[in-house]
Protein backbone atom coordinates (compact mmCIF):
# COMPACT_ATOMS: atom_id res chain seq x y z
CA UNK A 1 0.00 0.00 0.00
CA UNK A 2 1.16 3.55 -1.31
CA UNK A 3 1.93 5.86 1.87
CA UNK A 4 -0.41 8.78 2.04
CA UNK A 5 0.60 11.98 1.12
CA UNK A 6 1.17 14.68 4.12
CA UNK A 7 -0.18 18.69 3.24
CA UNK A 8 2.84 20.69 2.81
CA UNK A 9 2.91 24.34 3.83
CA UNK A 10 5.42 27.14 1.72
CA UNK A 11 7.43 28.81 4.51
CA UNK A 12 8.03 32.35 4.17
CA UNK A 13 11.82 30.87 2.76
CA UNK A 14 9.91 29.31 -0.38
CA UNK A 15 10.98 25.83 0.91
CA UNK A 16 7.79 23.16 1.57
CA UNK A 17 7.52 21.84 5.10
CA UNK A 18 5.15 18.34 5.42
CA UNK A 19 2.53 19.79 8.04
CA UNK A 20 3.00 16.48 10.36
CA UNK A 21 5.65 15.57 11.58
CA UNK A 22 7.44 13.14 13.58
CA UNK A 23 8.87 14.03 16.59
CA UNK A 24 12.09 12.07 17.89
CA UNK A 25 12.48 13.99 21.79
CA UNK A 26 11.72 11.08 24.57
CA UNK A 27 12.73 10.42 27.86
CA UNK A 28 14.16 7.67 28.62
CA UNK A 29 15.88 7.99 24.87
CA UNK A 30 15.55 4.28 23.38
CA UNK A 31 19.16 2.77 22.50
CA UNK A 32 20.22 3.43 19.08
CA UNK A 33 19.20 -0.39 17.54
CA UNK A 34 15.82 0.59 18.76
CA UNK A 35 15.42 3.97 17.30
CA UNK A 36 16.75 3.75 13.76
CA UNK A 37 14.76 1.08 12.91
CA UNK A 38 11.60 3.29 14.52
CA UNK A 39 12.60 6.08 12.42
CA UNK A 40 12.86 3.51 9.55
CA UNK A 41 9.28 2.22 9.97
CA UNK A 42 7.94 5.85 10.19
CA UNK A 43 9.42 6.79 6.89
CA UNK A 44 8.17 3.55 5.36
CA UNK A 45 4.75 4.65 6.61
CA UNK A 46 4.94 8.31 4.81
CA UNK A 47 6.30 10.40 7.53
CA UNK A 48 8.41 13.21 5.87
CA UNK A 49 9.29 15.32 8.34
CA UNK A 50 11.65 14.91 11.55
CA UNK A 51 11.92 17.28 14.46
CA UNK A 52 15.06 16.15 16.07
CA UNK A 53 17.21 18.88 18.82
CA UNK A 54 20.71 18.46 19.56
CA UNK A 55 19.44 18.16 23.28
CA UNK A 56 17.41 14.93 22.24
CA UNK A 57 20.41 12.94 21.21
CA UNK A 58 18.85 11.19 18.69
CA UNK A 59 20.27 13.33 15.77
CA UNK A 60 22.92 10.80 14.83
CA UNK A 61 20.86 7.67 14.88
CA UNK A 62 17.84 9.89 12.57
CA UNK A 63 20.58 10.49 10.84
CA UNK A 64 21.64 6.61 10.48
CA UNK A 65 17.73 5.98 9.46
CA UNK A 66 17.95 8.55 6.75
CA UNK A 67 20.96 6.94 5.33
CA UNK A 68 19.47 3.72 5.37
CA UNK A 69 16.58 4.95 3.50
CA UNK A 70 18.65 6.18 0.91
CA UNK A 71 20.17 3.34 0.47
CA UNK A 72 17.30 0.92 0.49
CA UNK A 73 15.40 3.21 -2.02
CA UNK A 74 13.05 3.80 0.39
CA UNK A 75 13.35 7.63 -0.85
CA UNK A 76 15.03 9.10 -3.74
CA UNK A 77 17.15 11.48 -2.28
CA UNK A 78 17.69 13.73 0.49
CA UNK A 79 14.79 16.26 -0.67
CA UNK A 80 12.34 13.55 0.28
CA UNK A 81 12.88 14.18 4.14
CA UNK A 82 12.55 17.49 6.15
CA UNK A 83 14.74 17.99 9.29
CA UNK A 84 14.53 20.13 12.19
CA UNK A 85 17.05 20.70 14.48
CA UNK A 86 16.93 22.68 17.42
CA UNK A 87 19.97 25.24 19.40
CA UNK A 88 20.24 24.05 22.78
CA UNK A 89 20.55 26.80 25.31
CA UNK A 90 24.41 26.14 26.13
CA UNK A 91 25.07 27.23 22.52
CA UNK A 92 22.93 30.08 22.42
CA UNK A 93 25.51 32.99 22.35
CA UNK A 94 27.41 34.67 18.95
CA UNK A 95 29.91 32.60 18.08
CA UNK A 96 28.29 29.26 19.14
CA UNK A 97 25.58 29.05 17.16
CA UNK A 98 27.57 28.29 13.84
CA UNK A 99 30.13 25.32 15.36
CA UNK A 100 26.46 23.72 17.24
CA UNK A 101 24.61 23.38 14.20
CA UNK A 102 28.12 22.18 12.56
CA UNK A 103 28.07 19.69 15.40
CA UNK A 104 24.31 18.69 14.39
CA UNK A 105 24.98 18.23 11.14
CA UNK A 106 27.39 16.16 11.48
CA UNK A 107 26.02 13.59 13.72
CA UNK A 108 23.24 13.95 11.33
CA UNK A 109 25.26 12.90 8.54
CA UNK A 110 23.55 15.96 6.60
CA UNK A 111 24.89 19.03 4.93
CA UNK A 112 22.09 21.09 5.71
CA UNK A 113 19.18 20.92 8.02
CA UNK A 114 16.07 22.24 6.14
CA UNK A 115 15.02 24.11 9.70
CA UNK A 116 16.84 25.27 12.34
CA UNK A 117 15.39 26.47 15.58
CA UNK A 118 16.51 28.44 18.91
CA UNK A 119 15.35 25.65 21.18
CA UNK A 120 14.45 27.97 24.03
CA UNK A 121 14.84 31.59 24.77
CA UNK A 122 17.42 31.21 27.45
CA UNK A 123 21.03 31.05 27.45
CA UNK A 124 22.97 28.04 29.73
CA UNK A 125 26.15 28.41 30.87
CA UNK A 126 28.58 25.80 29.25
CA UNK A 127 28.14 22.51 30.64
CA UNK A 128 25.04 22.59 32.26
CA UNK A 129 23.04 19.37 31.17
CA UNK A 130 19.36 18.68 30.82
CA UNK A 131 16.88 20.79 31.96
CA UNK A 132 17.77 20.26 36.01
CA UNK A 133 19.71 24.09 36.26
CA UNK A 134 19.39 26.32 39.05
CA UNK A 135 19.16 30.54 38.61
CA UNK A 136 23.23 30.85 38.92
CA UNK A 137 23.47 28.83 35.47
CA UNK A 138 21.19 30.95 33.58
CA UNK A 139 23.68 33.83 31.52
CA UNK A 140 22.34 37.10 29.83
CA UNK A 141 20.96 35.99 26.34
CA UNK A 142 22.12 38.03 23.65
CA UNK A 143 19.17 37.51 21.21
CA UNK A 144 20.43 40.44 18.70
CA UNK A 145 23.85 38.19 18.30
CA UNK A 146 22.40 35.13 18.63
CA UNK A 147 19.70 35.74 15.53
CA UNK A 148 22.37 37.25 13.45
CA UNK A 149 24.23 34.50 13.34
CA UNK A 150 21.15 32.16 13.12
CA UNK A 151 21.07 34.29 9.93
CA UNK A 152 24.54 33.26 8.80
CA UNK A 153 23.43 30.20 9.33
CA UNK A 154 21.33 30.53 6.77
CA UNK A 155 23.43 32.66 4.28
CA UNK A 156 25.78 29.71 4.56
CA UNK A 157 23.32 27.12 3.40
CA UNK A 158 23.42 24.94 6.42
CA UNK A 159 19.62 25.88 6.99
CA UNK A 160 17.48 25.98 4.68
CA UNK A 161 14.83 27.90 7.05
CA UNK A 162 15.61 29.45 10.70
CA UNK A 163 13.41 29.73 13.10
CA UNK A 164 12.22 29.72 16.95
CA UNK A 165 10.84 27.20 19.60
CA UNK A 166 9.05 28.32 22.43
CA UNK A 167 9.43 31.94 22.23
CA UNK A 168 6.56 33.97 23.53
CA UNK A 169 5.56 37.11 22.38
CA UNK A 170 7.83 39.48 24.33
CA UNK A 171 11.00 37.37 22.86
CA UNK A 172 9.61 37.11 19.43
CA UNK A 173 9.64 40.95 19.25
CA UNK A 174 13.29 41.23 20.01
CA UNK A 175 13.88 38.90 17.44
CA UNK A 176 11.78 40.82 15.06
CA UNK A 177 13.15 44.43 15.96
CA UNK A 178 16.97 43.42 14.84
CA UNK A 179 16.04 40.41 12.19
CA UNK A 180 16.98 41.14 8.46
CA UNK A 181 15.71 37.75 7.89
CA UNK A 182 12.23 36.74 9.86
CA UNK A 183 11.75 33.48 12.16
CA UNK A 184 10.29 31.34 9.16
CA UNK A 185 8.39 29.81 12.29
CA UNK A 186 7.96 29.33 15.84
CA UNK A 187 7.30 26.11 17.25
CA UNK A 188 4.81 26.00 20.07
CA UNK A 189 3.92 22.59 21.82
CA UNK A 190 0.46 22.98 22.45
Amino acid sequence: MEPKSVPEVVLNSGHKMPMIGFGTGTVPLPPPHELIPAFIAAIQAGYRHFDTAAYYGSEESLGKAIAHALQQGLINNRSEIFVTTKLWCTDAHPGLVIPALKNSLQRLGLEHVDLYLIHFPVRLREGVKGTNYNKGDILPLDIKGTWEDMELCYKLGLAKSIGLSNFGVKKLSEVLQNATIPPTLVQEKD
